[in-house]
C-alpha cells in the first residue's frame, strides 16, 4: 500500500516542500506523519480520513454530519470500543456498522464479530471527530442529561426550596445539555409562572426544558458567579464570560444578563471552537465562485471582506482561505476573539480587552512582525478600519470580517466608521457575503409536488420546476429533515466601474445594479438555485434569505 505522504502528494493536497518541513518535525516529535500534517494545518484530520477511506477502497462517514444510533452503542461497551479503537454507528438488518480510523484494523472487525456473530460493516471515520464522539455519544448515552434535570427538579420540589447544590446541578446540565444538541446560544427566559431554557441549533431555536421558577435567582446567581459579574446588581444588564470543561474539552462561554419584568433574562454564547478546517471546495460555494475566492487570496495586497450575521460561518471562509496560502513563503498573522483553529505556522493572537489588548492595538503593532497577511477577526470601530487600509496600501494582505446584510451595503457601513471613500476605493479588493442554510437530511429526502408559490418563486430565477425535495423528518435528523449546514454566498469584486462609483458617491442600489451587470449573483439567487438542486428547501431559503 502506498505510503501516505506521497499519497497525498499525488493527490495534490500536500506539496513536496510541504512533506518536507513534516518530516523534519516529525523526526524531533515522534509523531505519527499524518498528525503531523495535521497539526502543521497542511491537511485536516477529515481529508486524510477521505484518503485512507480512497486508498483501501472503504465508505467514508463524516460524523459531523451523522446520528449514531443508542442502540448500536448499547451492543458494545465503551471500553471495548476504545481498547479496538472503533466507533459503533448503527444496528441495520442485525449487522452492526463500525467506524475505525486505520482501514487495517482488524482487531475491531474481530471483537464485533465475536460479540455480534456477525461480520461487521466497516466505514472509515477520522481521528479527531473519533475521540470526540466516543466520549460523548457513550457519555450521553449513560447520563441522559433531560433525566438529570427532571430528578433535579424532583428534588426541588420534594425540598420545597431551591437548595444550592441543586441549583449548581441545575444549571451545569442545561449548559451541558446545549453542548449535547450542538449550540450555539442557550436562552434562559424567566415568565410569571416559570423559566423557559431555549437552544439555537442551526441557527434556529428549539425548545429545551421548562424549570420552576424558584430556580430561577439560583440559577442566576451562579452564573453571575461564575461570569464574574456583580451578583447584586439587578437593575441594569451585565456581561461577562467564563470557561467551561467537559469532557477534557474547553469552552468558551460569553454571557449576557438583561433586566425583565419577571426576573433576569439570560443568554449564554458557545463559543467551542468552530466546525472543521475546510478547503475552499468543500464549503457550499459553487464552481465559479470557488475560483474567483482562490484567486482573490493570491492577490499581494488589499482588504478581503466577510460579511453577515453573527454564526454566518465566517470564521471557517477566512481560514479556508487561509488554506490556498503558501505558509511557507508568507508570514500569516491573525487576531482574533477568541482563537478558534490553532495551527503552527500562524502566528495568531488573542485579544484580551481587560487588559487594553485590542484588534487595533494588536493591528498596529503586526506590522513591525514584517508581515505579508494579516487577519483581523472583526472590523468593528473606526481605528481598525484604519488599521486595515494602512496595512492594504502598505503593500499586506489584509483579512476581515464586518457586520452588513450583503456585500454592497458593506460599504456604506465603512463609511460609516468615518473611513475616505477614496481609501475604500483604493484598498478593497472584495466582499464576500454569506449565511448558512440547513441540508436536507439524505436519510430521509424525499420529492415531493410544488404549490403554485414555490413554483412563482422558481420561476422567478428561471428554474423550471414542478417539484422539489425535502426531508421527511426521522430519528437520524431528530424529526426536523435536515442534518449540518452548507453556505449560500454573493461575491462582490471591485472592478473599476464600482471603485469610481464608491468615489464618486453613488447609491448602493446603483452599485448594487452594477455589480450585477458585472457578474454578482445576489444571494438569494444562490440560495434559491441551492433549493432547485435538491440541497436544502424552499422553506430553509426564505427564512434565511426573506
Amino acid at each position: 500500500m502506498e505510503k501516505i505522504g506521497n499519497l497525498l502528494k499525488t493527490k495534490g493536497i500536500v506539496s513536496e516542500k510541504q512533506l518536507h518541513v513534516a518530516l523534519i518535525q516529525q523526526e524531533i516529535t515522534g509523531d505519527l506523519l499524518g498528525d503531523t500534517l495535521i497539526k502543521l494545518g497542511f491537511v485536516t484530520s477529515r481529508e486524510l480520513g477521505q484518503i485512507l477511506a480512497e486508498q483501501s477502497g472503504m465508505e467514508f462517514v463524516d460524523l459531523g454530519e451523522y446520528a449514531i444510533e443508542e442502540e448500536a452503542l448499547k451492543i458494545i461497551p465503551k471500553e471495548t470500543a476504545e481498547k479496538a479503537e472503533f466507533i459503533p454507528l448503527e444496528m441495520k438488518n442485525g449487522r452492526l456498522s463500525i467506524g475505525i480510523t486505520n482501514p487495517s484494523n482488524i482487531s475491531a472487525v474481530d471483537t464485533v464479530t465475536r460479540l455480534t456473530k456477525n461480520q461487521p460493516h466497516v466505514c472509515v471515520i477520522d481521528k479527531d471527530s473519533f475521540r470526540d464522539a466516543l466520549e460523548r455519544t457513550y457519555f450521553f448515552m449513560e447520563n441522559p442529561t433531560h433525566q438529570g434535570i427532571r430528578n433535579a427538579i424532583t428534588e426541588m420540589k420534594a425540598a420545597g426550596i431551591a437548595a444550592g447544590t441543586t441549583v449548581t446541578k441545575l444549571t451545569d446540565l442545561i449548559i451541558i445539555d446545549g453542548f449535547r444538541r450542538n449550540a450555539s446560544d442557550i436562552h434562559i427566559n424567566p415568565t410569571p409562572d416559570i423559566v423557559h431554557v431555549f437552544y439555537r441549533v442551526d441557527g434556529i431555536l428549539q425548545y429545551g426544558h421548562g424549570i420552576p421558577k424558584a430556580a430561577h435567582n439560583g440559577i442566576v446567581s451562579r452564573i453571575k458567579v461564575l461570569s464574574e459579574m456583580d451578583i447584586a446588581e439587578q437593575r441594569l444588564p451585565q456581561d461577562g464570560s467564563f470557561n467551561f470543561t467537559f469532557l477534557n474539552k474547553q469552552y468558551d462561554i460569553r454571557v449576557s444578563t438583561v433586566p425583565t419584568i419577571y426576573g433576569e433574562n439570560i443568554v449564554m454564547r458557545i463559543l467551542a471552537g468552530v466546525g472543521p478546517f475546510l478547503k475552499v471546495e468543500k464549503l457550499g460555494f459553487d464552481e465559479p465562485d470557488v475560483k474567483k475566492i482562490k484567486s482573490l487570496f493570491l492577490k499581494p495586497h488589499g482588504i478581503i471582506l466577510i460579511t453577515g450575521p453573527t454564526g454566518s460561518g465566517k470564521t471557517t471562509t477566512l481560514y479556508a482561505a487561509l488554506r490556498e496560502i503558501n505558509l511557507l513563503e508568507k508570514n500569516v498573522f491573525t487576531v482574533e476573539d477568541p482563537v478558534e483553529y490553532k495551527l503552527s505556522l500562524i502566528k495568531q493572537t488573542q485579544i484580551n480587552e481587560k487588559a487594553g489588548y485590542d484588534f487595533a492595538l494588536a493591528g498596529r503593532n503586526f506590522m513591525r512582525q514584517d508581515p505579508n497577511v494579516i487577519l483581523l477577526g472583526e472590523i468593528r470601530d473606526e481605528e481598525t478600519a484604519r488599521i486595515a487600509i494602512r496595512a492594504a496600501l502598505t503593500g499586506q494582505l489584509v483579512l476581515s470580517t464586518l457586520h452588513a446584510n450583503d456585500a454592497v451595503t458593506a460599504i456604506p457601513r465603512l463609511i460609516d466608521l468615518n473611513v475616505d471613500r477614496f481609501l475604500i476605493s483604493s484598498s478593497l479588493l472584495a466582499i464576500v457575503a454569506q449565511r448558512l442554510v440547513r441540508k436536507i437530511c439524505a436519510n430521509c429526502k424525499a420529492k415531493y409536488d410544488l404549490n403554485e408559490n414555490e413554483i412563482s418563486v422558481f420561476n422567478g430565477y428561471d428554474l423550471h420546476l414542478t417539484s422539489a425535495f425535502k426531508g421527511r423528518g426521522c430519528a437520524r435528523c431528530s424529526g426536523t429533515g435536515y442534518m449540518g449546514r452548507t453556505v449560500i454566498g454573493e461575491i462582490l469584486i471591485l472592478d473599476d466601474e464600482i471603485k469610481e462609483m464608491i468615489y464618486s458617491g453613488a447609491s448602493v442600489p446603483a452599485i448594487q445594479a452594477a455589480a450585477i451587470r458585472n457578474g454578482l449573483r445576489p444571494l438569494k439567487k444562490d440560495a434559491v438555485k441551492k433549493a432547485a438542486s435538491g440541497i436544502t428547501t424552499l422553506d430553509e431559503v426564505l427564512r434565511v434569505t426573506g
